[in-house]
């Protein structure tokens, strides 16, 4: 799973917005997702133990693949992060990717968190994700050197008794999961915690079509 790179500036927080690039999710992709929650969360309603101890689902209103976390910024750099973001996308084409597979870290038996895998069999996505981390790096934020590894996270499971029931059945359901899709989105967006699961708040968006950023 990808790792929280660090801001190569001001550390604190002081109520600066959670930052991070991502490429969105279409609807095709994202209705085969929530199709496999609602028959997990069915499953786990059939299957739980009293007491419960549920673990977190993430929104599916704003489902997408991490490129980069920028963690708390100071909000005087987003048009400059909108503008590097463009650059990271100028001239690519839409990216197919396949839902394929899941996952729990770091373990089925103990997991912190579950997911469902990406493949991208054509390596574009992993190649905007570089062109984003040398825009970013450019513009004074350390490089993140671990491997870059989609996938996407579908719930916390952080102490949760129902973890490893949740790990299992996701693993049974997604084991002939084979969902082809295509990113057209990537966009700067903002993590909004409390009250429930984060929301995401788009701050800017560039489309993959192929075209170049006007000069």
């Amino acid at each position: 799973m990808s790792a929280r790179p660090r801001y190569a500036g001001p550390t604190a927080d002081d109520g600066e917005p959670r930052l991070f690039v991502a490429a969105l999710l279409p609807e095709s992709a994202a209705a085969v997702v929530r199709e496999l929650v609602d028959a997990i969360q069915a499953d786990v309603e059939a299957q739980a133990r009293a007491p419960r101890s549920a673990v977190r689902w993430v929104r599916l209103d704003g489902l997408h693949l991490t490129l980069r976390f920028l963690g708390p910024t100071p909000d005087e750099r987003v048009p400059e992060l909108a503008a590097a973001v463009d650059r990271a996308a100028a001239g690519r084409d839409p990216i197919g990717l396949v839902l394929r597979g899941a996952g729990a870290f770091p373990s089925p038996a103990r997991p912190r968190a579950v997911w469902i895998g990406v493949d991208d069999p054509m390596e574009e996505l992993a190649r905007l994700a570089a062109a984003v981390e040398d825009e970013l790096a450019a513009m004074g934020w350390e490089r993140n050197d671990r491997p870059f590894h989609p996938h996407l996270t579908l719930a916390r499971c952080d102490g949760r008794r129902e973890g490893p029931l949740v790990a299992d059945l996701l693993a049974t359901r997604a084991r002939t999961l084979d969902a082809p899709f295509e990113v057209g989105r990537v966009g700067l967006f903002e993590s909004v915690t409390g009250g429930g699961p984060a929301r995401y708040v788009p701050r800017h968006e560039a489309r993959l079509d192929g075209s170049a950023v006007a000069s």
